[in-house]
């Protein structure tokens, strides 16, 4: 397994994006296939599963919003809880055309709300986290809440569990990040996601293939593990 820098992941993608090519809907797309796999396999019809989108501001709030659309289709109940002002727009008019619903009110509300659904989907940081990959603000609270209650509840992570850092696996608060049971990681494999501690909080790696293998190859990894 080939773990990558994040600046790494932005320059494969940079051409691909310059070129129009749609990654955003190729990684949404493989996130609710992954969502409605983890409902079948947790014996949870779709039409009687509850689903809670944490949605960030940046594109994997996007890649959060548009798989949140494809499950509401599919009669999932999507209840989305904005952690920003700002989210992905087109991403979040797409969400509720689809039959989603934003959910608000008092943070210990919606953290107990999260934590008694069928399946979190953590959409609220990936590879543009700064270097301190803590959370913070009403982000940091709704997820700390989660970590408080949760029992049950599974988890997918968009791209890397939000709180940790992509590059080097550093969890800077372990109370405010969400454990996922299966990271849904796009393009290539983040580091982070390989590396103590963070390795912990990742769950299962599912690397999906958005179309950036040749300009990986061209890349030395920041991290290769054998087997």
């Amino acid at each position: 397994m080939r773990g990558y820098g994040a600046q790494q992941i932005r320059d494969a993608e940079a051409p691909h994006l310059a070129a129009g090519e749609p990654l955003m809907a190729r990684a949404a797309a493989a996130l609710a296939r992954e969502c409605e796999r983890m409902l079948v396999t947790e014996g949870v019809s779709l039409s009687h599963a509850r689903v809670v989108v944490l949605v960030g501001g940046g594109n994997n709030g996007g890649d959060a919003l548009y798989a949140a659309e494809a499950l509401a289709k599919k009669g999932v109940t999507v209840e989305l809880v904005r952690t920003s002002s700002r989210v992905h727009e087109e991403g979040l008019a797409a969400a509720l055309a689809g039959g989603a619903t934003v959910v608000a009110g008092p943070t210990a509300r919606l953290a107990t709300r999260a934590a008694s659904s069928d399946l979190i989907v953590d959409g609220i940081l990936g590879t543009g986290t700064s270097v301190d990959a803590r959370l913070r603000g009403e982000a940091r609270e709704v997820v700390a809440g989660i970590v408080a209650v949760r029992r049950s509840a599974a988890v997918v992570a968009v791209d890397i569990p939000s709180g940790i850092h992509p590059d080097t696996g550093h969890v800077p608060e372990p109370a405010a990040v969400l454990r996922a049971d299966v990271t849904v990681t796009f393009g290539g494999c983040k580091a982070g996601l390989l590396l103590p501690p963070a390795r912990d909080y990742a769950g299962d790696i599912r690397l999906i293939d958005i179309g950036l293998t040749v300009e990986l190859d061209e890349q030395t990894p920041l991290i290769e593990l054998d087997g």
